[in-house]
């Protein structure tokens, strides 16, 4: 090795016995696969041993690329975000890339801050949980040519790609599972009308209410304004004012639902006993409730991580068709559901 600091390239391929350019196209991950893998195996192992590290500005100044993406969400302390953060930063660390977080507090005014900080940093793209479906923001930076791809979420009017779960599917299966048991007055406690997911939850029930035959009772829905315990709480508390108590509660997420136990507990419902609940994400520790939560899986990891190779494939081809991906989502039956009394 050189007396420099850093170990540079040409010290990699020289202990791996290969050209520099071999050794450049090995550490690479946009052209790893042209090297053989006994040489790629080689290459890696003296950069290991060298502990060399990449230049991402020097190869950013060849490639015209900052070698960085930004991830908006909404709100760090919901548990859902982590595992769509985690599939995000594996992909693209894998492809070379730097994740740049930022947390929006569901405010647009600071949303609108942190985007233009990120593009002023000149992130080559956008992976945003935060959308509403009116999102002027976004909406523009898309027409624009701003590399965007929404996770969770989808705004209307704009062709902005997507990668989402199936909420029709997941909210379809929650109201069956409680037909089978034997409910009839089967409540929804909406999440903010202002987002897609929120939207499409709340027509989700609506129709799986009709497909099963049961009357639409409007006193039976409540909205909440945002996607937290505290709105879920107020928002049941708003439907027990105006109606009597149903026998179980669909809710728009597993946030939302912990406000509704809350309330039950206010009122001394038991769940499932009184009234059974079922919650939507299947967020971490959700099974650790008293009852565990039957709740929706949506699988986060895998959401971020094809919103990472959405993204990638649209930086190197900007004229792709923009997409929507829906995966699949399941019901995970636990002890907060029962058979109605009586």
């Amino acid at each position: 090795m050189t007396g420099s600091n850093s170990p540079t390239l040409r010290e990699v391929a020289e202990r791996a016995g290969v050209h520099i350019t071999t050794a450049s196209r090995a550490l690479n991950p946009s052209t790893s696969s042209l090297v053989r893998a006994s040489t790629l195996r080689r290459v890696k192992a003296a950069a290991r041993e060298l502990r060399y590290q990449p230049n991402a500005i020097a190869r950013g100044l060849k490639t015209a690329r900052s070698m960085s993406v930004g991830v908006l969400l909404p709100d760090l302390t919901n548990p859902l975000f982590p595992p769509i953060v985690r599939g995000v930063e594996d992909v693209l660390a894998a492809a070379g890339y730097t994740t740049l977080i930022a947390n929006t507090d569901n405010d647009p005014r600071r949303q609108g801050t942190l985007f233009d900080s990120l593009r002023a940093r000149q992130v080559d793209g956008f992976v945003v949980a935060t959308a509403r479906r009116e999102d002027e923001l976004l909406t523009e930076a898309h027409r624009e040519g701003v590399r965007i791809v929404l996770v969770n979420r989808r705004v209307d009017r704009a062709d902005i790609p997507a990668v989402i779960g199936d909420d029709q599917s997941g909210i379809a299966q929650a109201v069956a599972h409680l037909v089978e048991l034997g409910h009839t007055r089967i409540g929804h406690v909406a999440g903010p009308q202002n987002t897609a997911t929120g939207l499409a939850r709340l027509r989700a029930y609506r129709q799986a209410v009709e497909d099963a035959g049961l009357a639409a009772d409007p006193a039976l829905v409540a909205r909440a304004d945002g996607f937290t315990e505290a709105e879920g709480a107020r928002a049941l508390r708003a439907m027990l004012s105006a109606t009597a108590v149903p026998t179980a509660v669909v809710a728009a997420n597993d946030m939302i639902a912990l406000g509704c136990l809350d309330v039950f507990a206010e009122r001394g419902l038991g769940c499932p006993g009184d009234v059974s609940l079922v919650g939507f994400n299947d967020t971490p520790f959700i099974d650790r409730l008293t009852p565990a939560l039957t709740t929706v899986r949506v699988p986060h990891y895998q959401i971020g991580a094809e919103a990472a190779r959405m993204l990638l494939e649209r930086l190197g081809d900007p004229d792709l068709p923009a997409k929507v991906i829906t995966l699949p989502v399941t019901l995970v039956p636990r002890a907060s559901t029962a058979p109605p009394r009586g």
